[in-house]
């Protein structure tokens, strides 16, 4: 998030626990950046980390499905068909 989006939001305060309070202070001081940043990193990487959990679940699911799967797999076949799809290096 940029130092732009951050300063025109409204401020919110939420609680956690002192070891949490305690974690996020050193790893500013650590980092030089402010507490806010930090907590919107962990975050982001929080939510990236769940949805890719979430999608390696429903792709192991996929997999178990045979039917499911072979599918998958000749969309896949007729989707790199376009990778040669004439197009030069620019």
């Amino acid at each position: 998030m940029s130092q732009e989006s951050r300063s025109s939001m409204h401020p919110i305060q939420i609680q956690v626990s002192q070891d949490t309070y305690h974690t996020l202070q050193k790893i500013a001081e650590d980092t030089g950046e402010p507490m806010e940043a930090v907590l919107d990193h962990a975050v982001e990487d929080y939510r990236r980390r769940d949805f890719l959990a979430g999608l390696n679940a429903d792709f192991a699911a996929l997999r178990k499905d045979p039917e499911a799967w072979e599918e998958e797999q000749r969309e896949r076949t007729a989707w790199d068909a376009t990778l040669a799809d004439g197009l030069g290096k620019e």
